[in-house]
């Protein structure tokens, strides 16, 4: 039967085929440009060979929930949440946190905490690229999830 591939919940095992995304950030839909898709690099592969490396003993909580001092009071004041369990720890504290780089802005990035901040940065008219880190703010368990080209 043709139709829409059903949605998997997070929860869900594996099939052999990709699970679909359930974040719910606007920021990065206003980020991306719907006209040209390309350009939005998923860290998906990267950040599941991490948690199976965790989930077989080969790395410790101590090695991969690091969040660093910046990054944890960012993921408490300008995070969104994020529809998924953590992978770690399995805590429904998971939150998004995106930073944007390029010229004209601060050299540590500034946090894009909601949509005018993303209409402002597209409307600089000067290119940017932003980062979307996932981050657990109960065992601060991060990763970098997708990066893409913000211009004006």
């Amino acid at each position: 039967m043709v139709g829409r591939p059903q949605r998997l919940k997070p929860t869900d095992p594996p099939t052999g085929r990709c699970r679909a995304q359930s974040l719910t950030l606007s920021t990065v839909s206003l980020a991306r440009n719907t006209s040209s898709p390309a350009g939005v690099v998923s860290y998906r592969l990267a950040r599941q060979h991490l948690v199976d490396a965790f989930a077989r003993g080969r790395r410790t909580t101590e090695e991969i929930c690091d969040a660093q001092p910046e990054l944890r009071r960012v993921a408490h004041s300008c995070a969104t949440p994020i529809a998924e369990p953590c992978p770690i720890c399995e805590g429904d504290d998971l939150v998004a946190v995106t930073f944007a780089f390029g010229p004209g802005l601060p050299k540590h990035g500034r946090v894009l905490s909601d949509n005018a901040e993303m209409r402002k940065l597209r409307r600089r008219g000067r290119p940017a690229t932003c980062y979307l880190i996932e981050v657990c703010r109960q065992c601060w368990w991060n990763h970098l999830r997708e990066s893409y080209a913000v211009s004006g």
